[in-house]
């Protein structure tokens, strides 16, 4: 399993006008590429009046699959200066679509890789990135005493996220961690309660995070 990936963090569609051509990108989550076609199709027969659908995405956790589409645009005008946005931003399983309906005025090559790599870019801005990191759920459990020195611990350790508190007899936490941290995170515990708690894993899973635009 990977470490962590980077995806879009919704779908979303973002419009931008370049010398009166109007540029809707379409940004998809998806799983695979029966998902990319049936978003592909449902697009295409909401917008069948544009110009040009043109089609980029990437499956797989490093991008195994790729595919582009100019869909009428002159070859490698439109499709592949689209995926190569998607492949920089080194995003898995994304699905962008930019529909085109043409002013009047003709941009030329560059200028339609320039606007199709644009319309991805932007839109990637506007709905925005997630980073996914796989963490591992620990439960652990302290009793009445040790849980505000617990507490006050993750507090000041962001790096670890406390999802879930459940109070009985004991305190019991669980807590969300990067997988290489938690040895690293069990030393530190050991010596805050002089092992004085119980632990135990939980789940294996990815957890998202919003980047924050720099």
């Amino acid at each position: 399993m990977l470490s962590n990936y980077y995806t879009i963090k919704q779908d979303g569609d973002y419009e931008i006008v370049i010398k009166k051509s109007s540029f809707i990108c379409h940004l998809r989550r998806i799983n695979n590429e029966d998902e990319a076609k049936e978003h592909i199709q449902q697009i295409k027969k909401e917008h069948w009046k544009a110009n040009h659908n043109c089609v980029a995405y990437v499956l797989g956790d490093n991008q195994e699959i790729q595919r582009s589409s100019d869909d009428g645009e002159p070859s490698g005008t439109a499709g592949v200066p689209m995926l190569e946005v998607l492949k920089i931003k080194e995003l898995r399983n994304v699905l962008a679509v930019v529909t085109r309906y043409f002013g009047g005025t003709k941009l030329g090559a560059g200028g339609l890789i320039r606007a199709y790599s644009s319309s991805v870019s932007e839109a990637i801005e506007h709905v925005g990135l997630v980073e996914g990191k796989l963490q591992q759920e620990m439960i652990i459990t302290v009793d009445y005493s040790s849980h505000g020195k617990l507490e006050h611990f993750l507090s000041n350790h962001p790096e670890y996220t406390l999802c879930n508190t459940q109070f009985s007899d004991t305190v019991t936490l669980y807590i969300m961690i990067d997988e290489k941290n938690v040895q690293l995170f069990e030393e530190k515990l050991t010596n805050l309660l002089n092992a004085q708690y119980s632990s135990q894993k939980g789940r294996l899973d990815y957890f998202e995070m919003p980047i924050n635009k720099s």
